[in-house]
């Protein structure tokens, strides 16, 4: 009781959720303490009230309740077999922990699951049972059924909107400016040491450079083949661009997740973000791809439609690929995990009604922007 010790159960995957009062704030925490310690005296909670919320659904179909599978089932009521009867789901877990002065002798002869011979009055603002060595300890617990206009899918929102959690932005915003500095002066530094070193090894003549090479050592030595054409330029153009969209999608998922605008625990959110983001940022995509490939061509903007295609099909083509081929194993195995056909188009139209015209404008920007110029001579 004095380390704090708590006791944290899960029903359906919700993990029990107490309501405190403290100094004017309604607060809600996981979980309940061991006992309490007042005035020098231990006091245990031995009494268990729970609150169980169940939303009531028409249908058992679980697909149709939450989505796609889940691994949940819907819980039918009523004659068994009959699919027409109401089914609940689970959508909220309350615990109020209460300590109770029990008679442990009229509990002797009762077994497993048996009511308590007498009525219980749990109120958690008073405590009755101490802690005394050789004293024995009654635990009992009730359960309440409560319909709620909760769905499924909401379930967790009194988990995300915890009272007590607070984002101390002082901190953060501190700890960005003092890595943002540092990491200034370090490329000031870095940048002074190269661009010397890089203009005394341009005007050096051929004698002069054949000598040098020998003393030299290190990335000077390759300081004029970093920038050769490879022998596929498309697919390094094309994967850059792919790889930038996905990077962005992560930084900007992570971003607002942080923020707490998304959560895994929120049902759907995250992919959904996921999705919108990779979408929109088909223009960055398209934009890097198109301007890397005028670099590599020096300034040849010929064919920039031809990558801005490949840059919005390529990996998103690979994934749906892989997706497709996987789904036919679950409909051969009539898993209720399969992705209806019906997604199957959203996703499709989605791919080519916003993702794929947002990476051929990305492009046609990419194509109008100057080429970048290459900082050293190429061999």
């Amino acid at each position: 009781i004095e380390d704090l010790y708590q006791v944290n159960l899960i029903l359906d995957n919700l993990p029990a959720i107490r309501f405190t009062q403290k100094e004017g704030y309604f607060m809600r925490w996981t979980g309940f303490p061991v006992g309490v310690k007042i005035d020098d005296a231990y006091y245990l909670f031995n009494h268990l009230k729970f609150n169980v919320l169940v939303h009531k659904y028409e249908e058992t179909n679980v697909a149709r309740v939450m989505g796609t599978g889940d691994g949940a089932e819907v819980i039918p009521v009523g004659k068994e077999g009959s699919s027409e009867n109401p089914g609940y789901m689970v959508v909220g877990f309350e615990v109020i922990p209460c300590s109770i002065m029990h008679n442990a002798d009229s509990v002797k002869n009762l077994k497993m699951y048996n009511k308590y011979p007498s009525s219980i009055q749990c109120d958690p603002a008073t405590v009755a049972m101490p802690i005394k060595e050789g004293q024995p300890v009654v635990f009992t617990y009730e359960v309440t059924f409560e319909e709620s206009d909760i769905k499924w899918p909401s379930r967790w929102d009194a988990y995300l909107k915890m009272e007590g959690a607070k984002v101390h932005w002082f901190s953060i915003l501190n700890s960005l400016m003092v890595i943002t500095f540092l990491a200034g002066i370090v490329l000031v530094i870095f940048l002074r040491t190269v661009r010397r070193d890089l203009t005394r090894y341009e005007e050096l003549d051929k004698e002069a450079q054949a000598q040098m090479n020998e003393e030299l050592s290190g990335w000077k030595l390759v300081v004029g083949d970093v920038f050769r054409a490879p022998s596929n330029p498309a697919l390094l153009c094309v994967m850059v661009g792919d790889g930038v969209q996905i990077l962005g999608m992560s930084v900007v998922t992570i971003l607002f997740a942080a923020l707490g605008f998304m959560s895994p625990a929120s049902r759907g959110t995250l992919i959904t973000g996921m999705l919108f983001f990779y979408m929109i940022l088909g223009i960055a995509a398209g934009y890097v791809s198109v301007r890397i490939w005028r670099t590599i061509g020096f300034g040849d903007q010929k064919g920039w439609v031809s990558i801005a295609w490949k840059a919005a099909c390529f990996f998103p083509g690979i994934s749906f690929m892989i997706l497709t081929t996987l789904n036919f194993l679950l409909w051969g195995s009539h898993s209720t995990g399969a992705i209806p056909f019906s997604l199957f188009v959203i996703l499709i139209l989605l791919w080519f009604c916003i993702s794929v015209p947002l990476t051929l404008v990305g492009g046609y920007f990419g194509a109008k922007a100057p080429h970048i110029e290459y900082p050293v001579r190429t061999n």
